[in-house]
């Protein structure tokens, strides 16, 4: 009923404003722009599917998680097991994260936040302090190196900004919630200093979830010459979170709200005190430069400083990770012309991370007995190059290509103490891809693009829980075939973004699971991916400056997904034909903005998720749920002051849905569920000065 009311809702607002607004460009609103492909553009030309989330969108949900806001975009999925364990996909499935983000290469401005081993800490942020951020959807290795997910591109501070201010906020909200945060940006001269600040400590809604984080952020530009700047950037994060464990049906339906409990062969998860704390400083300089009027290069070097500790029901793990790289790119741009406007970006990434992973019999949350050690170092480095014109104005043309080179190196420490480090290389792999967008009508933009995955096992997943160093695990790569269309009206206030792709993956990386409850992994024979994605957003009624109602803003986002896997055999079972394990068939999230006098606002958000199977033979299924989450809050602007206040309160899960985000895939004795909260509330405070 909820699928037919949403395609009824989205095709009479469509149908009644797609042609009323499009005669009318009296309004102001700013068009969204992406730096995603080295330097800024307008969405609506860009030849590639990007979702794109402003401060302003992410103003307006929850400031103690990512999940919300990430999901409100077509083709992404974020979970999140218990406070603080975020798992992302991008137009795929979760096969190949127990926990933590992987598959998915992630930015930090123009640093790296993923590893040269594939991981990224994404928890150790705090979201209060992000500006923005950018995903571009489908594998794009052609400048961002091996992925066969996605990219996201984090934007920590308003570029913009060149003035001093001094913003605080604090909320507090259901199940122990507790959220400050701090910013202080002062400009002097050529110089700009940003610093944000954080704390956040949670209860959480089952037993044994505690959070707990700190968060110290830095951002500082200086700018010299006509167009040049120097910025370092950085942050400290120390995230500990307690971590309640799968249910099965039956446990989830007695008490959604207790821990996984112990077995007649294995204790509880409060027995064994299990849970993670993570520890990472990331820094790095990034400089842009324009050599010429033509030629621009942006440079960076970068470092990130990892410890990691994991006691878990059948062991505990000690992670120390360090990670240090550059990137670069050269920019061409062609002389003006009114035929046709091109650029030309040569460039290269490096990184290396050595990892020292150590496993112990876990003690009830202590140190045991020594169960393996070993080093495992990681190399992976990428030259990139890209052709970019418009032609006549109405054709845009991409070409990029990527060569990219990937090894390891390990050595046993316990128990068979090597004193020689074994090396795997992977063969180089060229990353294509080829898009071009074009302007049928003045606001009607077709674009079509093809482009490679590739994939190399993540350290994770080379060296997994089960203490076997895997050599045989290849990298997963396929094609992916994409078309879609851009919609709007003169100003951009209405805009409708659809796309098709089909995503032939080969040798997926998939998660396995011992009886000991320890993971390693395998290559299933491969997956093919159908998916349709609609973003549509329109102010509805227009702001103005009287009545009751002074604006009303719609988005909509819908995803299908027909994944399924293909030549998928493992352990005399064939999986063939079934679907993609993690993945929902539908998802649609559509959401309505008020604006009400003396700047009050009224924001409401419905995300529906259909079914999605929890195992690879699809017998068990996580089940569909209506999430209905609303925001309001009250705006005080005093000139004479310049002080700005905002006051606010809101509640998620207000239709009190008995649900699991976050599900373990393939868990043994059926423990695939963790709880999300019931009915829950927040309110809070910001001032700036």
């Amino acid at each position: 009923m909820y699928k037919k009311l949403t395609t009824l809702t989205f095709v009479l607002f469509s149908a009644s404003n797609i042609y009323a607004q499009m005669q009318d460009s009296s309004r102001t609103i700013e068009p969204v722009t992406v730096r995603g492909y080295l330097s800024e553009q307008r969405i609506l030309n860009v030849p590639a599917s990007v979702g794109v989330l402003s401060s302003k969108r992410l103003s307006l949900q929850p400031s103690n998680s990512l999940v919300s806001a990430m999901n409100t975009l077509p083709g992404i999925r974020m979970e999140e097991r218990t406070p603080g364990s975020y798992r992302l996909s991008i137009r795929g499935s979760l096969l190949r994260s127990p926990f933590g983000v992987r598959n998915v290469k992630i930015y930090f401005d123009e640093i790296p936040l993923t590893d040269a081993g594939g991981n990224s800490y994404l928890n150790a942020l705090d979201v209060a302090s992000l500006h923005s951020i950018e995903v571009l959807k489908g594998p794009d290795g052609s400048l961002f190196g091996a992925n066969s997910g996605g990219v996201v591109i984090i934007n920590p501070v308003n570029r913009l900004n060149d003035s001093s201010t001094v913003d605080l906020n604090i909320n507090a909200g259901s199940y122990g919630l507790i959220h400050q945060n701090a910013r202080m940006s002062q400009k002097w001269g050529k110089n700009q200093l940003n610093i944000k600040q954080a704390y956040q400590t949670y209860d959480g809604y089952r037993d044994h979830s505690y959070l707990q984080r700190h968060y110290f952020q830095l951002v500082d530009r200086y700018s010299y010459g006509q167009a040049n700047q120097l910025k370092a950037l950085g942050f400290y994060s120390d995230l500990q979170y307690q971590t309640p464990g799968g249910l099965n049906q039956a446990q989830f339906d007695s008490n959604p709200r207790a821990s996984r409990p112990a077995t007649a062969t294995l204790p509880g998860a409060i027995d064994q005190n299990i849970g993670i704390s993570t520890k990472v400083l990331f820094g790095g300089l990034v400089n842009e430069v324009q050599l010429t009027d033509r030629i621009r290069n942006v440079a960076s070097v970068f470092g990130t400083r990892v410890k990691f500790n994991n006691p878990f029901i059948t062991n505990y793990e000690q992670r120390s990770e360090n990670t240090y790289g550059g990137r670069t790119y050269f920019e061409l741009a062609g002389l003006p012309s009114n035929n046709i406007d091109w650029k030309v970006n040569l460039g290269a990434e490096w990184q290396q991370t050595n990892a020292t992973i150590n496993n112990y019999d876990n003690q009830r949350g202590e140190i045991g007995k020594p169960q393996a050690f070993d080093n495992v170092n990681t190399n992976q480095h990428f030259l990139f190059a890209r052709y970019a014109a418009k032609v006549l104005q109405v054709l845009n043309i991409e070409a990029a290509l990527s060569l990219n080179f990937y090894s390891y190196k390990y050595r046993n420490i316990f128990p068979l103490n090597e004193q020689e480090r074994n090396t795997k290389n992977f063969d180089p792999q060229l990353m294509p891809r080829i898009a071009l967008s074009y302007q049928i009508l003045d606001n009607f933009i077709w674009r079509a693009s093809v482009s490679r995955g590739y994939s190399t096992p993540t350290i994770a997943e080379v060296r997994p829980s089960n203490n076997v160093v895997n050599i045989n695990l290849q990298p997963e790569t396929g094609w992916n075939y994409e078309t879609g269309f851009r919609v709007r009206n003169n100003d951009e206030s209405l805009m409708l973004d659809a796309s098709v792709f089909y995503y032939r993956l080969g040798n997926t990386i998939v998660n396995q699971r011992l009886a000991n409850e320890t993971d390693y992994f395998i290559n299933a024979g491969g997956t093919k991916q159908l998916g349709v994605e609609l973003s549509f957003t329109s102010w509805i009624m227009q702001p103005k400056a009287n009545g009751f109602l002074r604006g009303i803003q719609f988005n909509e986002a819908f995803t299908y997904n027909n994944f399924n896997f293909r030549n998928y055999n493992v352990n005399n079972n064939n999986y063939s034909g079934n679907s993609l394990t993690g993945v929902p068939k539908n998802v649609a999230v559509s959401s309505l903005q008020f604006r009400l006098p003396k700047t009050v606002y009224v924001f409401v958000q419905h995300n529906y998720t259909g079914r999605l199977p929890v195992n690879d033979a699809n017998t068990v299924y996580a089940s569909k749920y209506n999430l209905l989450q609303a925001k309001a809050g009250l705006q005080i602007n005093r000139a004479a002051s310049k002080v700005k206040i905002n006051i606010y309160a809101g509640g998620d899960n207000l239709l009190n849905q008995k649900y699991s985000l976050g599900n373990d895939l393939n868990a043994v004795g059926n423990r695939f569920f963790n709880p999300a909260p019931l009915r829950n509330y927040y309110a809070g405070l910001s001032l700036s000065i």
